[in-house]
């Protein structure tokens, strides 16, 4: 959600800019900006719309002349997506460019403060107030006037600052948003993600929240909240370019679903030695710890809390513990039942999701012991948690997760493995170990499976709605199988237990409704098989989703997705492939932009 970069160093700074922008272009915005300095003079350049349009007015950069400048792509909060409302936003005296990801919660009364003292806005966003409230400051030191404008605001931000009374330099402050120093030779840079900083450095230093640094082309300068100097490790990135290039697929997406037997086996082959499987993240939870735990509460937000609804299973069974599965938007503003006695399982892709960092804090707060299951190291819900796991998924650019929640799912099944194990609730690891370690392959057979999905994608792309149905670990799965394809194609999609619909539902089917069908437990097969009777009788039309050995689907769905035969509680891992494949082709024949969906962005860091 938004983007921002920042460079300083010997050479143009606006190619710099629009590259470290278009890396971003996954997060979700709707307009762009540039500002870049040169010598004592600002020039912006902004426009509502994509980057493309931005690098067209700039010509490629050619056109901003300058060494030093700071960009940001916008998703509208505050204001329509309009250039006046795009960043960066300059001061009345056009001293200072600003940019901004966050939202400052009390910026409608320092808006008002700020007219009766004679500042004029040129727009709507929230922004604008800051960087009046840093020309008020202004007595000659940059850092100072930040000090003092950080403390006058409420809520969330990573800002980048340019003074022209400063050439050469730019500031950069986090506070609840994600902000990302690199270290470069001759040249500095920051940004709201690693994706814009790895074609220039892998060298990064992570801010904490309240800190800033100041950036100038040979050196870099981090201070605390009260202006004092802070000595930081400086980290490595360890995946490559490549990993956030299309590698010549058509979409990030498609290519993401295609890693996806090997970031699962990323994820697996790390924690599993000697047959058993083992979280040496997790060494320092003691026996003693493990068994006070009396309640499991997994909470997340979208796709991640889908994967906590499909790792529920695992947990239960294994480990004999009561799983509560809550919205970390819903559990944040809830009175939740939650003490010392319950371990809180967090789950993030970028660990700074913002409900899923506030639900972090009151779990925190109430005295549970928290875990972190998230993909970005060094992220915030990362170093919040008391333990944190990491998916070992590598970089994910499409906003529509795939790997991500894989991977998420693959990590959940090792943990209730591993802890079940610790408590003596199973003796013999080695079929759960030898079934989990079968699953990259599991997937990679899923999808050679299903060379039909373009095909159907075709025959089923024109619809208003479709509806998923399952029971139980299928009905998990369909859950994130409907939520894939109302968010890259724009279907309305619903998921249902299938054991509901006579409780209402069943009244949406009529002719040539279509009803995509989950039936890989065989536990509840004869159930759903009545289901999928149930809405074919009312004029469904059913695309099955089965083992390939399932004989009696073939006289009762119209269509059929296969998968190779896997236990039912780790499935939910397989399961989502063909439906991801499905929204893909799906999406793709509706015309969609897959890769950047409407009104939808990658990390979400504001309510």
């Amino acid at each position: 959600m938004c983007g921002i970069v920042g460079f300083t160093g010997a050479r143009s700074a606006a190619p710099v800019l629009l590259d470290g922008l278009k890396k971003l272009e996954y997060r979700g915005y709707d307009s762009a900006g540039i500002a870049v300095m040169d010598g004592n003079e600002i020039s912006v350049s902004k426009v509502s719309g994509r980057i493309a349009g931005l690098c067209e007015k700039t010509k490629d950069g050619a056109a901003v002349p300058g060494t030093t400048g700071i960009g940001h792509t916008r998703w509208a909060t505050h204001g329509a997506p309009t250039e006046e409302n795009a960043h960066p936003h300059l001061s009345n005296d056009g001293r200072f460019a600003i940019v901004h990801n966050g939202i400052i919660e009390n910026y409608a009364a320092l808006r008002e403060e700020l007219i009766r003292d004679g500042y004029h806005f040129q727009s709507e966003t929230d922004t604008e107030v800051i960087v009046h409230l840093v020309e008020m400051y202004y007595a000659g030191s940059v850092r100072d006037a930040l000090i003092k404008t950080v403390n006058r605001l409420r809520g969330s931000y990573a800002l980048g600052v340019i003074c022209s009374e400063e050439p050469g330099k730019i500031y950069a402050v986090r506070e609840a948003s994600p902000l990302i120093i690199g270290v470069g030779v001759g040249e500095n840079y920051f940004a709201s993600d690693v994706t814009a900083l790895v074609n220039y450095t892998r060298s990064v230093i992570y801010l904490e929240d309240g800190e800033f640094a100041e950036l100038s082309e040979g050196s870099i300068r981090i201070f605390d909240c009260t202006g004092q100097e802070q000595s930081k490790k400086v980290s490595r990135i360890l995946w490559d370019v490549q990993a956030a290039e299309k590698g010549g697929y058509e979409h990030f997406m498609l290519k993401e679903i295609m890693e996806q037997p090997a970031a699962v086996k990323a994820t697996i082959a790390p924690r599993v030695s000697g047959g058993k499987v083992d979280f040496e993240e997790l060494a320092a939870m003691s026996d003693e710890e493990l068994r006070a735990v009396r309640k499991i509460v997994v909470t997340a937000c979208g796709s991640a809390y889908y994967a906590g609804c499909a790792g529920r299973y695992a947990f239960e069974r294994l480990c004999g513990l009561p799983v509560q599965l809550e919205l970390a938007s819903e559990l944040r503003y809830s009175d939740p039942l939650i003490d010392d006695t319950t371990l809180v399982i967090v789950i993030s892709q970028s660990g700074e999701t913002a409900d899923t960092i506030a639900a972090l804090k009151e779990a925190k707060a109430r005295g549970a012991k928290t875990l972190a299951v998230v993909n970005v190291v060094g992220s915030t819900v990362a170093k919040l948690a008391d333990y944190t796991v990491y998916t070992w998924a590598g970089p994910e650019i499409a906003v529509a997760t795939t790997k991500g929640y894989t991977t998420q799912t693959a990590t959940l099944n090792m943990l209730a493995i591993y802890f079940a194990a610790r408590l003596g609730r199973i003796e013999d690891q080695s079929k759960y170990v030898a079934a989990m370690q079968a699953l990259p392959r599991r997937i990679q057979q899923a999808i050679d499976l299903n060379p039909s999905i373009p095909a159907l994608a075709k025959k089923y792309h024109d619809n208003r709605a479709l509806f998923f149905i399952g029971r139980n670990t299928d009905y998990a799965v369909a859950l994130e199988g409907a939520l894939k394809m109302k968010e890259i194609s724009y279907i309305h999609a619903e998921s249902y237990a299938a054991g509901e619909l006579k409780h209402g539902t069943i009244a949406l089917i009529e002719e040539h409704t279509p009803v995509i069908a989950l039936c890989c437990n065989p536990s509840v097969t004869e159930k759903t098989i009545s289901n999928i009777v149930e809405v074919k009788s009312r004029g469904a039309e059913v695309l099955a989703l089965t083992f390939r050995t399932n004989r009696q689907m073939l006289s009762v769905a119209d269509d059929l997705l296969f998968i190779p035969e896997v236990d039912a509680l780790f499935s939910a891992v397989i399961e989502i492939v063909p439906l991801q494949l499905l929204a893909y082709y799906v999406a793709k024949e509706n015309g969609c932009d897959i890769d950047k969906p409407k009104n939808l962005a990658k990390s979400v860091t504001v309510e």
